[in-house]
């Protein structure tokens, strides 16, 4: 535990120092000149044909974001991927499966271990319940999508906005309060790219939108759930009697899990905030006893080993029904140019 929070503790200077051009983000600005150049490079290379970018049979939307560290890509992957199967789409999705710790291509599964496919993909099978495949390239996992599932329309790309090397129809990039922070490059500022930079959707995650661009919704659900997917209502952990809460997250910001459990009306008497997609291994199950304990439902997927009277409170998010609109438009007048090239390209 004394690892994690050190690695979380150098995560936060790090964050502090990218919200201002200060002394911090002077002293590593000619590094971020450097990451720009070979970045920038990188791009070029790929954009002007010189390294090849590898297309597949679907319409690939890419959800990622050009500021370091998590803005709630994965909540808007959910989302989407349901909207779509209400629209009428046959719909996967793929990911690079962050902090895994297997190298091969392989298909998420409701009850895939975490460790082996990395949280966040088994929690979009979960929730989405459409197919997701895990790989090192992310084309790779897209080829064996569409292999396993070859009648699938749309896929969508859990982060990857600058993993050029699979070739894209639309981009979605996310933002959360944060903004561009200082607007420079890593490791003087948050930007993993530069911005602005063209993208089909700009989507912001938090309350206060740093520029123009479409919001979305985050409330917590009114519910928990258990380890058996049966719910537990929020308003019965307040009830007399009932034991202390104990609230734990190894997200982006953890913060901002334990204020929405607060404004949710629950009274937390500890708070456990560890480094995003931290593992479980080293959780101590006795340091739960005589609480109730609250988390994310992608901490809920390896958390449940050690603890499984531990309650998953769910993130609702909701994309505005203008960022809706206008990215079913695109998706229908680019999945209709795919079908013509690809009828052109049959007949010539």
């Amino acid at each position: 535990m004394a690892g994690a929070h050190h690695q979380r503790g150098l995560r936060d200077l790090a964050h502090r120092g990218w919200t201002r051009r200060g002394l911090w983000a002077w002293s590593m600005w000619p590094l971020s000149g450097i990451y720009g150049l070979l970045s920038g490079l990188r791009r070029w290379l790929y954009q002007s044909g010189w390294l090849k970018r590898q297309q597949v049979d679907a319409l690939v939307v890419i959800v990622g974001n050009v500021l370091a560290g998590g803005v709630g890509k994965t909540p808007i992957v959910i989302a989407l991927a349901q909207h779509f199967r209400q629209q009428g789409w046959t719909v996967g999705v793929v990911s690079r499966g962050y902090g895994r710790s297997g190298h091969d291509c392989r298909e998420a599964l409701v009850d895939s271990p975490p460790g082996a496919l990395g949280d966040e993909p088994v929690l979009i099978r979960r929730r989405a319940a459409v197919p997701v495949f895990v790989a090192p390239h992310r084309a790779d996992a897209a080829r064996a999508l569409l292999a396993a599932y070859p009648g699938t329309q749309v896929i969508l790309c859990d982060d990857g906005l600058q993993h050029y090397a699979l070739q894209r129809d639309i981009e979605i990039c996310v933002f959360d309060d944060r903004g561009v922070g200082n607007g420079w490059l890593l490791p003087a500022g948050p930007l993993r790219e530069r911005w602005p930079r063209v993208v089909d959707l700009v989507l912001h995650t938090g309350s206060r939108p740093a520029f123009d661009g479409f919001t979305a919704t985050r409330v917590l659900a009114g519910h928990a759930l258990r380890a058996d997917g049966s719910q537990v209502a929020l308003a019965a952990l307040n009830q007399p009697g009932a034991k202390p809460l104990r609230a734990v997250a190894a997200i982006a910001q953890p913060e901002q899990f334990f204020a929405m459990l607060r404004n949710a009306g629950l009274v937390l008497t500890e708070t456990v905030g560890l480094a995003d997609h931290d593992s479980f291994d080293n959780w101590d199950p006795r340091a739960d006893q005589g609480f109730t304990v609250l988390c994310t439902e992608k901490d809920a997927i390896k958390l449940w080993r050690h603890n499984p009277e531990a309650l998953a409170v769910p993130l609702q998010v909701t994309p505005e029904a203008g960022f809706l609109s206008a990215l079913d438009d695109l998706i229908r007048k680019r999945l209709q140019a795919k079908l013509s090239s690809r009828h052109g390209h049959t007949t010539s």
